[in-house]
This record gives C-alpha cells, structure tokens and sequence, in this order.
C-alpha cells in the first residue's frame, strides 16, 4: 500500500467526528481517483498515438504525423501531468513536509522529470520524447490507487452505529403523573420515565417503581437477562422484559454509559499506530536509488564526454524514469484486491488493512464469550428428574408451559425440546409471576417452572440432588413441579459453539495463545473455558476496563487481537492490534472492528491468520519482481555497457517494464491461504 492510500485511510478511521462525514470523504476520494484514472486513460490514447517512439513501433509515423503535432502532444501531456497526477504532486508535497519520502515521491519524480525533459526537447532540446511514458505512468499508478482503495474502503460509522441504538423518544411522567412522549435528548437529570414492556431504556438511571429482567447482554456482556427492581441501576440501551419501570434518570448525553462507550471507541481509533507499508519502504529506497543513479550518471557522461551535454541529460533522465516501475506501484494493490476478493469468498471482509498485515505477528488471541465463542442464547445443559418421571417428559411439561413466555430462559427450553423432536401438548390457564416463573394446567396438572427462590418461598420439599453443583457452573437452575410435587430441575446455560473448541485448538497449533474476556459471571466463564480448552479467562469485566485489559496484555509485550459482537467490545476491539467482529453480532462491533467474520465461526479467525501470512509472502514476492526489473534496467540505462555497443532505450526499459508488470499481475492471482 502506498503512502497515500494509507495516509487517508488512518487519517479517516481515526476521524474524531468519525461516522458519515468520514465515510463520506473516503467515498469521496475513491470516486476521485476512478474518474481521475479514465479521463487520463481517454487522453492518454491520442498521446499513445502521437508518440514518435510510438509510431515507430507501430510503423504508422508518416500516416498520423502533421504540423504542430508535437504542440498538440505537449499540451495533451500537460493535462494528464497536471490533472492525472494530481494526487501525486501534493502526495510528494505531503510526504517531504513529513519527511517520509515513499510511493508518492517516487512517482511525482518520475512524471516531472519526464514531462520537463520531454517539454524542453518540444521547445529545441535535442533528445527523446518521454510524453508517452508520462502518460502510462499516471494511468497504471492510479488505477493501481484506485483498486486498492476501493478494496479496502474502511471508514467507520461505528459511533453512528452506537448513538443508533438508543431509543429516540421517552414516555416522561409530568408532574401531575400524566405520560408526555419527548425526544430523549429533552430529557434531565431528575425526570421520571415510564418504560414499557419490551422498550429500551431511554437513559441511565435508577428504578423507582416496578420489577423486571433487563437484557444488557449487548452493553455489558452478561449472557442472561438480569433481575432489577426498586433503587436498582439501568443503562440507556438496556432492552426492558415484561415488567413495566418507572427510572429516575441521573445521566444523559455526554455522561451516560452508551456516550462514555463512543468516547472510549473514538479514542482508541484516533490512537491507532500508523503502520509503514511495504511498498512505502520500497519506494523509498528506490527514490533515494533513482536520485543517486540519475545523478551519477549525469555526472559520470559529462566528465567522460564534456562536450555532449545532450547525451548526459538523456542517460540522466532514462534513469530516473526507468527507475519508476509500473510493477511497483501494482505489486502491492494487486495482491491486496485479490486478498481482499479471496477473504469475502471465505466469509473474510477485511475493513482495515493495516491491522489485516499485523494479523501475521499475532501471539494472542482474546475472544468475548457471549455471541462469539458462545450464541448467545439459553440452551438447556442439565436435566435432573426427581421421582420416576424421565429426562423427555420432564422438558416436554416445562416447554409446554414455558412456549407461551417470552423471557430468553423460557425461548431456551423450547428450543432444547424442539431440537429433541417433542411434541408440546396444550395449555390453559397461563400465568407469569415476575421474578418467580410461570405456571399453567397440563393434561389436568398445575404445572409450574420456578426459579430455586420461588420454590424456597413455597415451602416446597426438595430431594437430594446436585443441583447446586449446577448453580456453582454459574449455569441457571429452574425447578419443574406438578401440582405441589417437584419433578425435577433443568439447568440452562449460554450454548457453546460447535466450532469453539476446533478453533481454540487451532490457534493452539499456531502457538497463540488463547484468552477469553467477558462481562460476564465468572463461574459461567470458567465453565466456558474448561470446555474449550482456553487458557487464561478474565471475567467479572465491565465494558470501560475491557481496552484497559488490552492494553495491559499488549503492555506485556503481546500482539493481541480480540474477537467480539457487543456494544461492551467495541473499544476494546477498536484498542487490540487486530479488532474482530462476529458478524452476527451488532452493526457497533462489526463498525468498529477491523475484519469481520461473516459466518459467526472462530474458526475464521484463524483464517484471517493464515491469509495475512500468506498475503505478506505474496507481496513480498511481487516487491522483488517489480524491484528486479530495476537490478537490470538502472545499469543498462546508465551506459555501463556503452563501451561494448550496448545501452538501454526507452523502447527497450518499456518492454522490460511491462514484462514485470505482466508477471507481478500473474504472481498476485496465484495467492491463496493454503
């Protein structure tokens, strides 16, 4: 990647108004070179046309030549210069203020020194036209600017994607306790509102009437929804359950949780470490190289032949043009768009390239447990029976109850007896009691699934059983009771993904090693981690000190990169060298990360590894052929071998540059992560 390209892209993702208005101006900048890149193309023909070396290969001199062809020619070549190289010439501008000479440099240099020798030979000097070759130049390096910046278009709308989530309007209670809807930016520290079943939380506050279960798995990691009622704490964005709150708001804007979570992201975006391109350093030994050679060859001539200043200029000059390879400014684009291609079609959407290329030195993976090594969903885990009833009966009872509650735990046992092919039978009578469970009439039994506090409060005997073993795996026991007889218990955890364990031993087979963060109970995480095989957990995490446990792990002198899907991970995956998204997760993780895994699959993190290695060969590969052209053609160019009758053309360096652009073009198709 070029100096350019890159400049515009970090300088975009660290954006502090980050959202629209960067995207925006990356789209900008791409539509920018695209049309740049085909109006210099359609100029470019005329220019190809009228070039007398041109003409000469095609043996059509006498047929297109007329008078004042070569003003016609200067002043088409002016244009490309001035309009297709551009980006070029402020990019050199920009570069040197920096004082970091790279592609930019490289290619300005080359274009001016063979648009203003070729001008001076138009105006009398005796010499060659490189009009031509100006030309080509600025189309193969803008297309090349082009398909890299198209394949890579990263801007993010991770902080719009967050303001996104919070509700626009609030149901505010008045002081003659009437409702009144109001935008939540009206509302106050000391308002009252009024939060229905299944609405968000307009605003962080405390609950001063009602009870409920709060889902804040999206903000803060913990898998299952938490029990909240009178002097509790609730967080804008939270999503309310059946129960229906009235919270005293005590934050908004800026000092809400959701606000301090955007700041914690811009933040980590903004500090971002600009990563030094390949193709950069390349370029930028090739423009100190092309400097040095031009001058030494001018040099040399006029001391071994004074009086043909002419013949100095020419040898100078195809030098330093020839010093320019069009391969260069292709090696490095091609293989970034065929990875880039080669990613998507592996469920890879790599947004930023710079963490994409660090990917390669990774020696930690960190992932979030809830929706990434887990779904994110109740799946029951542990069925116990009491008595003679059996293990199919005893779920059939409690998802026939539960089928008609809408609490995540309830969805969690229908789904486990779908997914053993149970038939539900028909209920009557439903009834749900907050923070309790539900009860309803069963083939002409009183049914009920309650939580342990429920059946303590009931009176209820319990056998001996293990369900406590249960609890302490920090996994959630429900009791099933027919009539007043308990018949068993159902233990319901986050469902571990299929792929979880493969992808941990993967990664273990790469020697990184394997970390898991989380919001969540730390009982529940360590059940996690034993089943998978993790090999360090940090639980109990809340969301603003994830980047902090990042950072610490990168203090320790690590390469980390942190897979996650919530709100809770976006700074962190915004801090980590290399922030993953699963891409089933929410459009914030997914905005704010720098690849993205489109199947939900841990496994493709390792992917993501093996591509990046694979692409950096590629390249790597793809510098040396497009530098090799240069081994051969600068001394050739120079005259070393004048004194044997053999020196390097125009024509000839053309032929050779094509050729290295040809073979970077085949080397960069045949990537692949092996």
């Amino acid at each position: 990647m070029d100096a350019h390209a890159h400049h515009h892209t970090d300088a975009d993702h660290g954006n502090a108004d980050h959202g629209n208005a960067g995207h925006d101006h990356h789209a900008h900048m791409v539509a920018d070179y695209r049309r740049r890149f085909f109006v210099s193309l359609v100029v470019t023909i005329p220019i190809l046309l009228l070039s007398p070396m041109i003409q000469g290969w095609l043996g059509i001199g006498e047929a297109l030549a007329f008078p004042g062809d070569r003003w016609v020619l200067l002043a088409l070549s002016a244009f490309v210069y001035g309009y297709g190289g551009w980006p070029f010439l402020t990019g050199l501008v920009r570069e040197l203020r920096d004082r970091r000479p790279g592609m930019m440099t490289l290619v300005a240099l080359a274009i001016t020194v063979a648009f203003a020798y070729s001008a001076a030979v138009v105006f009398g000097l005796e010499g060659k036209l490189f009009f031509w070759e100006t030309a080509t130049l600025v189309d193969l390096m803008l297309a090349g600017h082009w398909i890299e910046m198209r394949s890579v278009m990263s801007a993010s709308r991770a902080l719009e994607e967050l303001a996104a989530l919070m509700p626009k309007e609030a149901h505010r209670i008045t002081e003659r306790g009437e409702t009144e809807d109001v935008p939540v930016t009206d509302l106050r520290p000391g308002d009252r509102v009024r939060i229905r079943a299944n609405e968000q939380i307009p605003a962080d506050g405390r609950i001063v009437e009602g009870r409920s279960s709060l889902n804040e798995s999206l903000l803060t990691g913990e898998s299952k929804p938490v029990e909240k009622g009178e002097g509790d704490e609730v967080i804008a964005g939270a999503i309310n359950g059946a129960g229906t709150l009235v919270v005293e708001v005590e934050k908004t804007g800026e000092d809400s949780y959701l606000n301090q979570v955007i700041r914690l992201v811009r933040e980590a975006q903004q500090s971002k470490s600009r990563t030094q391109h390949l193709a950069d350093r390349a370029a930028f030994y090739l423009t100190l190289i092309a400097l040095a050679s031009g001058a030494i060859t001018f040099g040399v001539w006029l001391t071994v032949r004074p009086e043909d200043l002419t013949f100095a200029i020419e040898r100078a000059v195809t030098v330093m043009v020839i010093t320019c390879p069009h391969a260069l400014g292709l090696a490095v684009p091609l293989v970034v768009a065929v990875s880039t291609s080669l990613g998507a079609r592996r469920g890879l959407l790599i947004r930023n390239r710079a963490a994409f290329e660090r990917a390669r030195h990774l020696d930690t993976m960190v992932f979030d447990k809830t929706g990434t090594l887990t779904e994110g969903r109740f799946g029951v885990t542990d069925i116990r029976t009491f008595g003679d009833a059996d293990e199919d009966e005893l779920l059939r009872l409690a998802a026939a109850v539960e089928q008609h509650s809408e609490h995540p735990i309830a969805a969690g046992i229908v789904h486990s007896a779908e997914e053993r092919g149970l038939d539900l039978p028909d209920t009557t009578d439903f009834a749900s009691r907050t923070g309790e469970g539900v009860e309803a009439t069963v083939d002409g039994h009183r049914i009920r699934v309650l939580s342990p506090g429920a059946v303590e409060r009931a009176g209820l005997r319990l056998p001996d059983h293990d369900a406590d073993a249960l609890s302490e795996q920090g996994k959630t026991v429900v009791y099933v009771v027919r009539d007043d007889t308990p018949i068993g218990a159902l233990a319901l955890a986050d469902v571990i993904r299929d792929a979880s364990k493969e992808a941990v031993q993967m990664l273990h087979d790469l020697g990184i090693d394997v970390v898991m963060l989380t919001g969540d109970d730390e009982r529940v995480a360590r059940y996690v981690a034993r089943e998978i095989g993790v090999d360090r957990v940090l639980a109990e995490i809340l969301p603003d000190e994830k980047a902090d446990q990042i950072k610490q792990l990168q203090q320790e002198g690590r390469v980390v990169a942190m897979t996650g899907d919530g709100v809770n991970d976006a700074p962190a995956l915004a801090t980590a060298d290399v922030g993953i998204a699963i891409g089933a997760g929410t459009d914030v993780a997914v905005e704010t990360a720098d690849i993205v895994l489109v199947e939900s699959d841990p496994r493709d993190a390792v992917d993501i590894i093996r591509l990046s290695k694979a692409t950096y060969r590629k390249m790597v590969q793809n510098l040396w052929y497009a530098a090799g052209y240069n081994i051969v053609a600068i001394p050739l160019a120079a005259g070393v071998l004048f004194w044997a009758g053999i020196i390097l053309s125009p024509a000839v360096g053309a032929v050779l540059m094509s050729l290295s652009t040809v073979v970077v073009a085949i080397n960069a198709r045949l990537l692949s992560v092996g």
